[in-house]
């Protein structure tokens, strides 16, 4: 079988920074290391780093004064930060640039009294983290369906983002829509990620080429699915997998040419193996 890789398959540049500030704290460090929630969504990483003493808290109260523990790549709900700072736990704050660069602008809008209109998961991490940073009157809304279903207040000033690693075309037309029903002076705030809107887009162009498309990455994880969700839109038959062993070889061997890509926290060494496995059908 030939195999379409794609050239942004695999980490991007908020998960290798967390990754690396992570490994710098497991390996300068006798004391044990923990993470705030999972570091990235990714098992078969969140696996090693297990392996290597790096222990998951999944509720910030399991965190005590003293210990050094890392903020996961999502990023983790202003006040609970600052509890966990108060209390005396050493942070060491592995947030996506991007998403901390959310956190703020929305911090900055909601300061000028506006409410946020949110585009993403609502109970994914990122979204609770930037939840928290815009008031209590923030409307979180998962497709443009949704967000028209809404009660939304006439005489409020809105303004609008996006889960970092949301669908940009998916967003333009919210954002068409909002500025219809409430003007063209609503803010948007870019946020989704450059490196979400290429490996979207190189999907696509790849999806459009060949007869079956594999995407490899968490089930847990956002980008990862979204990935299957625009290949598969393209009409192309698509599978997602997390590791090499669960592709249906039997299926995948009807087919010619594969187009493969990978989410954002998937290890390089995984998207290698599934390549070549592919590549011997």
């Amino acid at each position: 079988m030939d195999v379409k890789r794609a050239e942004t398959a695999g980490f991007c540049m908020g998960v290798g920074l967390a990754l690396k500030k992570l490994d710098r704290e497991v390996d300068n460090n006798d004391v044990p290391i923990a993470t705030l929630g999972p570091i990235i969504h990714n098992p078969q990483v969140l696996k090693s780093y297990e392996e290597r003493g790096v222990r998951c808290y999944s509720d910030p109260a399991e965190a005590k004064a003293g210990q050094r523990v890392v903020i996961r790549a999502h990023g983790i709900p202003e006040q609970t930060e600052k509890c966990l700072s108060d209390a005396g736990v050493d942070l060491i704050d592995a947030t996506c640039p991007k998403v901390k660069r959310a956190q703020l602008g929305i911090a900055r809008q909601r300061d000028e009294g506006r409410t946020l209109l949110l585009f993403g998961e609502h109970d994914h991490p990122e979204v609770r983290g930037l939840l928290s940073y815009a008031g209590e009157d923030a409307v979180v809304f998962g497709s443009l369906e949704e967000l028209k279903e809404l009660n939304l207040d006439d005489n409020r000033h809105y303004f609008l983002a996006a889960q970092t690693t949301q669908d940009k075309n998916a967003f333009v037309n919210v954002v068409d829509w909002v500025r219809s029903r409430f003007g063209d002076d609503v803010p948007v705030l870019e946020t989704i990620c450059d490196a979400t809107r290429e490996r979207q887009a190189e999907a696509i162009a790849i999806a459009r080429t060949v007869d079956v498309m594999i995407v490899v990455g968490g089930f847990t994880s956002g980008n990862t699915r979204r990935l299957a969700e625009v290949a598969q839109a393209q009409g192309v038959s698509t599978y997602h997998v997390e590791t090499p062993d669960q592709l249906p070889l039997d299926e995948l061997r009807r087919y010619s040419v594969a187009g493969l890509t990978a989410g954002a926290s998937t290890p390089k060494s995984i998207i290698d193996e599934t390549q070549n496995l592919l590549k011997s059908l």
